[in-house]
Parts: C-alpha cells; structure tokens; sequence
C-alpha cells in the first residue's frame, strides 16, 4: 500500500481508536499479571470537555499506556460525578424555561426531570475522551448515582453512625442562599473586596450626657440580629462602658455590654457588635454568654419576620438603604473605604450567609490521625512534594464535616424521624421500622408513620469512596477485584480539590480497606493561557479542545499540552505548542516515508558509516530510554517527552538517517535496513505512551500484523537493551560538532555540498574512528593529520583540537582574519577570567579538588586555542 505524501490525523484516529476497542485491549480482569490502576477523577455528569480535562486524561492516558507496554494489568476505570448542586441547578433552570417552580413538584416528580437530564446529556465528556485517545476500560463506566455506588454510600453512613461519629446538631453553617444549601468550609472561596466599614453610634440607655459608642461593621444590614455589645477588658479607652447597656440604632433594642479577651483592641473603635445568627464567631460568644439568637434571614438571603425590619428585602438591598436611614437618623458616624476576605459559594459564586441551621456532621479528627502520618512519612507520595505542607496545615487545623444538603439530587440521608420525636437510621426503610419499633417500644408502628430526611449527602460524601467503591469495596469486602486491584497505583488530579477529595479518599481507605487508596499522587497545575491568565468563558481564553483535536489531531494537542506541563506547575497553554505536535507528527512520518522508500539489495554489506551510526544510535537509544524511565519513575512526563521528542528530531531523523541515507538512485544493504526498522519500531515504543495514533498507523505499516487477533503496539512490550557504550556516545558529541562547523564553512563561503572538500586535523585526530562518518555526511575527498595546516584555510576549534578545511581562492582572507581575532578576544577575556579566580588566594585554599583541576584545565584549553589562533592569523597575514 502507498504511503500518503502527508500524515492526516482524520484518516487514522477513528480508525484505530475502533480497532482497540473491538478487540477489547482496554479491557482487564484480574490475572497473574503486576495490577496498574487509575481510577478517573469523575468529572460532572453533565459536564463538557475543557483544558483541564485534557491536560488531567492525557497525563492518565501516558501512565496507563506506558504500565501496559511494561506488561503490567493495566485497568483505568472511568466514571461521572453526580454534582448535587451543579446539576440541580441546571434542572432548576431547564423548568423555570418551562415555566415549571421547583416547589410546585413533589420530590418523585423533581428526581423524575433530574434522572431524564442526566441520561440526556450524561455521559457527553466521557465520549469525547476517546477522541482524545483515552483507554479506558469503558466496560467498568460508573456512575456515583448508580446502584453500587449508591448503596456503598448509604451503608458507610449507617456504619460511621453507627460507630459515633455521625451526628446532627444545629451549627453555624455557611449557606448558600442560590443553591439554598449547607456547604461545607472546603466549598468556600474567599475573595478579596473592595467595600466599606460603616461606623455606627450605639447610644447609651440611659446616659444623662447622652454619649453613644462607636462600632465599625462591613455588615451594617445585621444589626437587626444584634443581642450584645462586646469589649476588651484591657482595653483602655472603653472602660466607661463597663456594665452598661446601649441602643441598637433605628431598631432600639436595648442589648447589654459584655467583656470578652476575643475583641481586637485596634480594630476600628474596640466595639464589637455581636450577631449570634449570622457570624461564626459572635456565635461562640452567644453561647458562652447565653445570649439570644435572632436569625433575621430567609434561606434566599431576603430579610426573615424576625428581622421586624426591611422584611422581604435582598440583604445586599438592605446595606444600601440602611446606610441611607442611619446617616438620616444622626446614627452613622463615618464610612471609609475597606478591603477584606468575603466567602463565596465555589458553585454558584454568590456571597455564602453564615447561618444557624440543623445539619448532619462528621468527625474529623479520627479520619486525620490516620490520613496525616502516611504521607508525611512518604509512605504515599505526593508529586511534587510542596503539597505536603498543604495537607498537613489542613489536617492539623481540620473541623467536622458539614455532610448534608438541602437538595434532592442527591444520596438521600437515610435517616428517619419518629412520630413522637427522635429519629433512626438504618439502611433500608424496612430495617428503619425494625430500629424505630425496639427504640419506642411501638410493635404497632408501621412504615408511613416513619418520615425519611429530605435532605441529601454532599456529593463528596460518595466520591470520597471512589477507589473502594468502583471494586465494589463496600458491599463485597475482601472480593477478588478490591484485593488485586486495590490500592491502586497513581492518582492525577489538581491542587484545588486535594482537601475535598485526595485527603477525604485518604480518610476513607485507612477506614473500611486499613491501607491507603493509591500509591502516588500526581498533582497538574492549572491551565493558563499565554499571557498567563486563568482559562475562562467569560474571557473568551479557552480553546475548544475538540476544534483543536480536529485542527492539530489528537497526537499534537496531548504533545502539545506535555510539552508545557510540569508536574505541580501552572500550564502556559498556546496553541503553538499543538503545532508543534502536529508538526513532529509529520517528521515521524516523513522519516517513515523515507524509510519504506529505499529499496533493499542483499548483495550489499554495511559501508563502515553505516555500522558506526548503528553502533552509536544503539547506545544513544538505549542511553535515553533509561533516562526516561527514570524521568517517568519520578512524574517529569515533560522531560520524558523532550527527551524522546529529541532522540527523534535530533538524533534518528538528523543525524542517524544522514549518516546511513543510501546515495539517489542506490540501495541499502539488508542489515543496515533491520537495524533502521528495528530502532524505529523501539522509537514508536517510546514515543507510544505520548502520542498512540500515529505510532500504531506505522507500527501497523511496518509489517503485516495479525488484525484478527488485535495486534497492536497498545499491548507490545518494549524490549531495549539496557547497555550504553558512553565512550562512543560521548565521542560522537565532537563528531556532531566537527560535522557543524564543517557545514557552517560550506554555508559562509557559499560552497555547495556536491563539491568535495578536503580536512585538515593538525597533530592529532582525536575522532578518527569516526572519519567514515564524516567524509560521508560533509562530502570530504580527505581526512588528513597535518603538522601545520594550510595557509589559505578556514580553520575551528573544538575542544583542543584544530581543524582547517583549504580553500584556496575560495576565502575571503580580510574576513577570516576578522572572525578568527574576534574568537580571540572572546577567549582571551574568559582566559583572563580563570586566571582572576586561580589567582584568588582564598578560592585556591577553599575550592574542593575537583573545581580547581575544572578551572586549571579550562586555563590550559584557552592557552592552547589561543595558541592556535595567533599562528593562523600570523599565516594568514603572510598569504
């Protein structure tokens, strides 16, 4: 079959992509074999492809390409987060569009829409994964909402109730008045802003000189939940208030003066209103001073009756009039200008409430003695290592666990409330009425006088079960998948949900498997444009990474991605770098083309070029290949791809086809030929993992494979020799820069490559081993060793060593002379360098050993080409 003149990306990725996936080769069941497992972070259910993704499913899809080849079990399980909050409120706006109110429908009838959303576009970005190559075992697809996964969710709750350490109590909660749920810390995003600290006058009851106090406040519309005005003991300047009792303006509730060390003596006047309902700490003051509470919001953020003012007003609303109302009254001193932190809903982005609500917690403290050692310890290891300090930081410092949410899509809390008070948690509402009749002593109790929790879980709560709960864990412990496949071997994921998710992952593995959930921890940074911006809708910055896949093919953009993708290091993402993918792509394939375009003759032997570059090429190959698998054992998958990116570009296609490249019109002998295909087929190995379609299209070319039986590159092994010959390896260095300067005489003086060129080596020849290759590659009659070059010659240093190429009448004597006193002068001054710092008293006493023989063999090197360049301008002049 003849080989396209140009590599086109379309015409083979669907193509093999169907291929993998009609024979089955991402599939995995266990076996004898060495497991490698990665479960998927699921995205949103209802989510579409975005940079992130691609960049997070390409690093996955190189890991698991690359334990395949090493003939390991390779098994990565994909999956989709159900997403209570995001999804409820897309279902929340698809039937406000029809012009249907969430609370006009029963629960039943609500799950009912919800269910038909997320089969109608559940499941979108997970079809487009496999555009980007993703091999996925995608007979293992979950679902956090499924069946297992739901019942592993609702048995972990009973269990961690059951054990003490569930429990439901009235908190301060941060709520999110658009989703009208409970959030937990982790689901706040606090965000710097630019407003005002009003200064309100607290009147004095009763003072006869009718003095008032000052207290500054961001939050002026709360003042109708104030029920006590505290001080510093210590603090000098409001001692007169002591015992008194001051006026609430506009509302004129008379709230007494308390005395607590909490209060910022030099934050505004030393005054502190408290507003038990609505601020996280002046609800710890209500409850150590047993003060009234007076919750003045509706869960909409609209002022509550309990407010007796501005009632039905947004929040935000009421901080407007209010200040209008109090400077009318005489009771706003001043506003300045202020700058805090204020807490945002990380999904729907508006500012969260702090409120008192009843909710369902989990203690922390046990699940973080357990999670913090391992990692610390680098028992389970974090790339890179930076955000270790954040997970200990978080641990240390962890709070209960805010776990319900007043949703419906969602796990609903399988809790269920009594007739006559209290409530029982049980797996099943058969199970609830067994627990409800032993607790009340009612045998006549039946499942209707039981009413379940409306509220549902937080949708962590069964994500952080993910590794245990895709092998079915939960349900089946100890079944034959938990214990071959568990605990898996990496997990990619960003830095932004390492508390959500890695930490309470963490959590639950020492819990309910004793060990933990994964070996590695890869954390990506976050994908930027090249300006450095965060990719966003809004600034129209991110790309369409289908339009790009379609643009550059799928091998360009994972090339492209990598190429800018440190470990733990924000991605400066352009599209330039996907050029540069689709472009390697057809370097690949031009050097392929080239390949299957000579013509074998077996009566050849191998010229002595050709057994010198495959001798040489054997090494560098075997050289790199070991430098990557380490690069790979320590998550510098970038570097791993320069590296090969390199061996191929640079080394294979520049200089190893160069040098074995029969003349036009010639063959090539046969075992030369092997050689070629066979470093070629080791190179398609290598480069497998990073960029799997074009790789498989050649590797399948190459020779005829067995497509019955799903031959494929996906599952050969890489068989390299771990031997390198460094001395060749390192000699062949100096070759490549004689050949450059060489190359660089016949581009100056304008001398083309069909006319051969004679070289000189003066004294010694410290690569003749390797003059084959360079009479060949430079089109040289002779390689000479001469005692003193030429008159009339260009001449070049490398190393110690002196070259000289005559040209006769071919050299423009005044502008070689220019060239060679300027090389002089540059390697007089580094000379006169050197010798500043062997001259230097204390760097000769203090520098190890090594250093000093480094800078006195650099002194010697100088001196000699100094040397050498004073004589031949002396010989050039005399020309």
């Amino acid at each position: 079959m003849e080989l396209a003149s140009k590599y086109n990306p379309a015409d083979v990725e669907g193509k093999w992509y169907q291929y993998w996936m009609e024979h089955r080769l991402f599939s995995s069941k266990p076996d004898g074999r060495e497991p490698y497992t990665i479960v998927i972070p699921p995205p949103n259910v209802t989510g579409v492809l975005h940079m992130g993704h691609m960049l997070n499913n390409t690093i996955q899809d190189i890991l698991v390409r690359r334990a395949r080849m090493e003939g390991k079990n390779a098994c990565w399980v994909p999956g989709t987060d159900h997403a209570s909050i995001a999804t409820e409120a897309k279902v929340v706006n698809k039937l406000a569009a029809q012009g249907i109110k969430k609370t006009d429908l029963t629960r039943d009838e609500f799950l009912k829409h919800a269910w038909e959303w997320t089969e109608e576009h559940g499941g979108i970005i997970l079809k487009q994964l496999r555009k980007l190559g993703a091999s996925c075992d995608w007979e293992r697809t979950a679902f956090t909402m499924d069946e297992k996964r739901s019942e592993s969710v609702i048995k972990v709750f009973v269990d961690l109730f059951d054990k003490g350490l569930i429990y439901r109590g009235v908190r301060m909660v941060n709520w999110d008045p658009k989703a009208l749920t409970a959030l937990s810390d982790e689901e706040v995003i606090y965000k710097e802003e630019h407003g005002k600290l009003y200064y309100l006058r607290y009147k004095v009851e009763d003072d006869p000189e009718g003095r008032y106090a000052v207290v500054a406040t961001t939050r002026p519309e709360t003042i109708m939940g104030d029920t006590a005005m505290c001080i510093n003991p210590n603090d000098p300047k409001n001692q007169w208030l002591k015992g008194k009792k001051v006026i609430v303006p506009l509302v004129n509730r008379v709230i007494p003066v308390i005395e607590d060390d909490y209060v910022d003596i030099e934050f505004g006047t030393g005054c502190l209103k408290v507003t038990p309902a609505h601020d996280v700490n002046d609800y710890m003051l209500g409850e150590k001073y047993n003060l009234p509470t007076i919750d003045i919001f509706n869960d909409n953020g609209t002022l509550s009756e309990a407010a007796g003012m501005y009632v039905g007003m947004d929040r935000f609303d009421v901080r407007k009039q209010i200040e209008k109302d109090l400077e009318a009254a005489n009771l706003l001193e001043k506003t300045e200008s202020y700058t805090n932190k204020v807490g945002y809903s990380e999904r729907t982005n508006v500012v969260i409430e702090p409120k008192l609500s009843m909710q369902w917690f989990l203690k922390m403290q046990h699940f973080a003695e357990m999670a913090l050692p391992p990692v610390m310890n680098d028992e389970l290891k974090f790339y890179p290592a930076k955000y270790k300090n954040t997970y200990r930081h978080w641990m240390e410092n962890i709070k209960d666990w805010c776990i319900s949410r007043q949703l419906w899509w969602g796990h609903r809390i399988p809790a269920y409330f009594l007739p006559e008070g209290g409530y029982v948690v049980a797996i099943t509402p058969e199970e609830a009425l067994a627990k409800a009749k032993e607790k009340t002593g009612n045998a006549n109790l039946i499942i209707e006088d039981l009413r379940q929790d409306e509220d549902c879980l937080d949708t962590w709560f069964s994500s952080w079960l993910w590794p245990i709960s895709l092998f079915d864990g939960i349900n089946n412990p100890g079944n034959e998948e938990i214990n071959y496949y568990y605990p898996t071997s990496d997990l990619v994921t960003g830095p932004d949900i390492i508390f959500f998710w890695v930490a309470r992952m963490i959590m639950a593995g020492y819990e309910y498997e004793g060990k933990m959930p994964f070996k590695n921890v890869y954390f990506t940074g976050i994908v930027r444009d090249k300006l450095g911006r965060k990719m966003s809708k809004s600034l129209g910055n991110s790309p369409d990474p289908l339009e790009l896949i379609e643009k550059y093919g799928a091998d360009g953009v994972r090339m492209g991605m990598m190429l800018s993708a440190p470990a733990g290091n924000d991605i400066l993402f352009d599209d330039a770098l996907c050029e540069q993918g689709r472009n390697f792509c057809n370097k690949i394939w031009n050097a392929f083309r080239l390949i299957k375009g000579w013509q074998v003759d077996k009566t050849l032997v191998p010229t002595e070029a050709a057994n010198l570059a495959t001798q040489w090429f054997e090494s560098k190959q075997n050289e790199v290949a070991a430098e990557m698998a380490d690069l790979f054992s320590k998550y510098r998958l970038s570097e791993a791809l320069m590296a090969v990116y390199k061996l191929f570009w640079d080394e294979f296609s520049s200089w190893y086809l160069e040098m074995i490249k029969p003349a036009y019109g010639q063959g090539i002998d046969s075992c030369t030929h092997n050689a070629t295909l066979c470093f070629l087929d080791n190179l398609l190995h290598l480069l497998h993992p990073f960029m799997p379609f074009i790789t498989e299209e050649i590797w399948q070319q190459m020779y005829e494979r067995n497509a019955e039986k799903g031959e494929s590159l996906m599952v050969s092994a890489l068989t390299l020799d771990t031997y390198v010959d460094t001395e060749i390896v390192q000699q062949f260095e100096v070759v490549k820069e004689v050949i450059s300067n060489i190359r660089s005489i016949r581009l100056q003086k304008n001398i083309t490559q069909k006319e051969a060129l004679e070289l000189q080596v003066v004294e010694e020849n410290p690569v003749a081993a390797f003059n084959a290759v360079i009479q060949k590659i430079c089109n040289l009659s002779s390689i000479e060793v001469v005692t003193s070059k030429a008159e009339v010659a260009s001449s070049f240093m490398v190393g110690t060593a002196e070259y000289a190429v005559p040209l006769g009448n071919m050299i423009d004597v005044e502008a070689e002379i220019a060239r060679m006193e300027a090389e002089l002068k540059h390697k007089e001054g580094f000379l006169q360098g050197v010798m500043k710092k062997l001259s230097n008293e204390k760097f000769v006493n203090n520098a190890p050993a090594a250093v000093l023989e480094l800078e006195r063999k650099k002194q010697a090197d100088a001196e000699s080409i100094i040397s050498s360049l004073k004589e031949s301008i002396a010989a050039l002049r005399k020309s």
